[in-house]
């Protein structure tokens, strides 16, 4: 379990320095600080699901708490809330539950129904032009999955919050800008009409992607293994991919000893994809006792048999289409702008 008052120090003394991150925590604490005096100090809490900018969040909260609170409130949890996406990734669950015990969070968990989903979830396209440059990610078309309603899920989990801790009345969020409708924001808002009431506290709106990398890595933070895989935006398993901007070519993985995956526009021959299928599934007697057509027909129809939720997921899950050592991790993305282009497209507005 970290030290909440050594957090407390490391954040206060970093805002007060020459650092050129300084500025903004010394933005964040203060927003932070004003939201805690406002709402009442037991009386805020912190949306967390294991992303990298709610993990930035968590540090900073944890280091503003360390500074009010008196040596014997230092074991005093920390609220917050975790409403989860449908089929979330295990390793970031895995990554929540050692953040609970870090720092000692009293988390709420809240799962609402998969028809009443937070974020539509749809699989990125086969591929994307942004700016000028082609990124082929070898993934199928976007495919929506299930009965996604947007914010209703979100919705509903605030309520469920609600009814069962009715003296919270605040909630920190990591929104940034470049989020989602993040430029519609301030640092401290109420909830729209018709939603639970509470205040969002958005302490990190002017970061930018680059400046969360920076506040992580150099303060050694802990966070979700995903982001060394090439992820950089985390959802659902169904519509979050590792971003197709951190693929490592051809050059770069003759440097690092690393095979790239192939190209979406490569033409491959009939030969070469049995072959392909041949030696990713290691020849048995089964398969020796088929014809190479048949081989290669019983592959295809075995995949054309799962839904498209299926699919998707086992192609998101399998180290044969992606391996960790395939992509640069997240902190290398030097585009903020391409930071959501391992996500689904069409993402809905969702309000707090």
């Amino acid at each position: 379990m970290i030290q909440i008052q050594e957090v407390a120090r490391q954040v206060y003394d970093l805002a007060t320095s020459n650092d050129p991150l300084a500025p903004l925590i010394k933005e964040a604490l203060d927003v932070i600080d004003e939201g805690l005096d406002a709402c009442g100090e037991d009386r805020v809490s912190i949306s967390f699901n294991g992303g990298k900018d709610c993990t930035v969040l968590l540090h900073l909260f944890a280091g503003a708490l360390g500074k009010r609170r008196s040596a014997s409130e230092y074991t005093s949890p920390i609220p917050a809330i975790y409403i989860a996406v449908p089929s979330s990734f295990p390793v970031l669950e895995d990554f929540i539950e050692d953040a609970v015990k870090d720092y000692n969070l009293d988390l709420f968990y809240c799962r609402p129904p998969q028809e009443d989903s937070i974020e539509t979830v749809v699989t990125p396209a086969a591929s994307s032009i942004t700016k000028g440059r082609d990124y082929i990610h070898p993934l199928p078309g976007p495919r929506s999955v299930g009965k996604a309603k947007g914010g209703e899920g979100m919705r509903q989990a605030l309520e469920m919050y609600k009814a069962q801790l009715p003296h919270i009345n605040g909630i920190l969020i990591g929104t940034r800008r470049t989020d989602p409708h993040g430029d519609r924001i301030s640092f401290r808002c109420p909830t729209d009409e018709g939603w639970p009431r509470f205040d969002r506290i958005n302490p990190i709106i002017n970061w930018s992607y680059a400046d969360v990398w920076t506040f992580l890595r150099q303060l050694n933070i802990p966070y979700c293994k995903l982001y060394d895989e090439g992820y950089t935006s985390l959802g659902s398993t169904y519509n979050t991919f590792p971003n197709p901007a951190l693929l490592v070519t051809s050059k770069q993985s003759a440097n690092l000893d690393i095979q790239p995956l192939p190209s979406a526009s490569s033409i491959i021959s009939p030969t070469t994809a049995l072959t392909t299928v041949m030696s990713n599934t290691h020849a048995t007697p089964q398969l020796d006792a088929l014809s190479p057509t048949e081989v290669l027909s019983t592959y295809i129809s075995s995949t054309h048999t799962k839904s498209g939720a299926e699919l998707n997921r086992t192609i998101n899950q399998s180290s044969e289409f992606y391996s960790p050592s395939q992509y640069h991790p997240a902190y290398m993305l030097k585009e903020d702008h391409l930071e959501r282009a391992g996500r689904g497209l069409n993402i809905p507005s969702v309000t707090l």
